[in-house]
């Protein structure tokens, strides 16, 4: 690694980390642990199979951790044993007994965890309280209860289509056809898609109404059921069949999370500097893979040899009109990059992530503006216009992405302090020592 001059981050003895500062082009190498999105999915599918499997090169994160205790409280066994990757242990998962009796479920703040495993509980023999932190209570689930409960499962949600609610599991689940309206998040497909082979009778999904965000993630779902010898049918851009039938137990490597290799891969485009991401698939389903023709169109030089991703900064980032619909998950990142563009920016297709950790649009809005910046908020986006920034308090928000989205900030703006970089734990625990280690710092010195 060839550092860039560099002022150190530092986690105060209260909340706020002083963002650090790049006064050079960022060249560095790294390497991000492994995906959420399929570490989960992983989880779900290994503990419903018909025989154990072993997860290679998971994710560590309270977003893993909430689902591996999930899915205990089911009845699955998962020991993590010793594996050679560096960011922790393999996962060994032992399938699920059936017998849940009086368990909780506590999700956390983990959108996976509270859509995939809510159908499960169905699948268990035993009363299941389905909960979650008190900021992530209001993360839309009506849909989720209404259509588990057309396929037969018994939920008693107080007539308030959130969580809280208790799931008196029958030890299986019906199944057969069912409606839904998933424009606000595509994890409800993808939680009864995962669920769907241990119905009785399979199922049939169709999803009405507006357009189906983030559709890479359900093709993601699609392709881990098919890596288990579950075919899904698609007869239609909005349907969805699943056979009943067992699901194969399997070992498989867990792919670098793509959508948290974006911060630093905006730092890249951000100093005029090069980051490398080793380990990059040729093919994914995750919507981060997106990012090579993203960082092209804003500007940035992508290459790809080896398996390693490289992002060049040539000094121009362009302001753009991008749909994310299929990524939004991208969009604090790109809002970052935005607001040092040479031009005006429109990011759209988005309007679903105001149900997310946060209202990602109103804090990304209000942050934006609280340093200065010029931003409107639209009905399905966000624009922003660049202007000078000044150094002040970035809001987490409880949300991850958005503690990262003031990180990139802050390599060009001094002063620049994110209330609460410990969320990042939610997906990705390593990121302040990785964020130093690639501006070439010593991590002792950042506190």
């Amino acid at each position: 690694m060839s550092p860039a001059a560099y002022s150190p981050g530092s986690v105060a003895d209260g909340e706020t980390w002083r963002a650090p500062v790049a006064d050079g082009p960022v060249r560095a190498e790294v390497s991000v642990p492994g995906s959420k999105s399929l570490t989960n999915r992983e989880l779900v599918l290994s503990a419903l199979a018909e025989s154990p499997s072993r997860l290679v090169g998971p994710l560590h994160s309270d977003d893993s951790a909430r689902m591996i205790d999930a899915l205990r409280a089911l009845g699955a066994q998962i020991e993590a044993v010793p594996g050679d990757g560096p960011f922790g242990p393999d996962l060994v998962v032992t399938p699920l007994s059936g017998d849940a009796a009086d368990a909780v479920v506590d999700c956390g703040q983990a959108g996976t965890v509270m859509r995939f495993v809510t159908p499960l509980a169905g699948l268990a023999r035993g009363e299941v309280t389905v909960t979650a932190h008190e900021s992530a209570l209001h993360r839309p689930m009506g849909e989720m209860i209404r259509s588990l409960r057309e396929l037969g499962v018994d939920i008693d949600d107080g007539g308030r289509w959130m969580l809280p609610f208790l799931v008196h599991g029958h030890g299986h689940v019906r199944g057969g056809e069912v409606t839904i309206d998933a424009s606000a998040s595509s994890q409800f497909v993808s939680g009864l898609l995962l669920a769907a082979p241990r119905f009785d009778v399979g199922l049939r999904l169709v999803h009405e109404g507006r357009r189906l965000p983030s559709l890479p993630h359900i093709d993601m779902t699609v392709e881990a059921l098919a890596h288990r010898g579950v075919h899904v049918e698609r007869p239609s851009e909005r349907e969805w069949l699943v056979p009943a039938g067992p699901l194969r137990g399997k070992e498989l490597t867990i792919e670098p999370d793509l959508s948290n290799a974006a911060p630093f891969l905006a730092a890249a485009v951000l100093t005029g500097g090069r980051v490398s991401i080793p380990h990059w698939p040729v093919h994914s389903t995750q919507p981060g893979a997106l990012l090579a023709d993203i960082l092209t169109e804003i500007g940035a030089r992508v290459t790809r040899r080896s398996g390693v991703l490289s992002v060049t900064g040539t000094g121009e980032i362009r302001g753009v009109d991008l749909d994310l619909t299929a990524a939004s998950e991208l969009t604090p990142s790109l809002f970052a990059l935005a607001a040092f563009a040479d031009a005006p920016s429109t990011l759209h297709g988005i309007g679903h992530i105001r149900g997310h950790e946060t209202d990602r649009i109103a804090a990304l809005v209000g942050n934006l503006r609280a340093l200065g910046g010029e931003v409107e908020e639209l009905e399905d986006g966000i624009r922003i216009t660049p202007v000078p920034l000044r150094g002040g308090l970035w809001r987490a928000h409880h949300d991850h992405r958005m503690a990262t989205a003031g990180a990139i900030i802050g390599l060009r703006v001094p002063g620049v302090e994110v209330d609460d970089i410990g969320t990042t734990a939610k997906t990705m625990p390593e990121f302040p020592r990785l964020w130093d280690e690639m501006l070439g710092a010593d991590v002792r010195d950042a506190g």
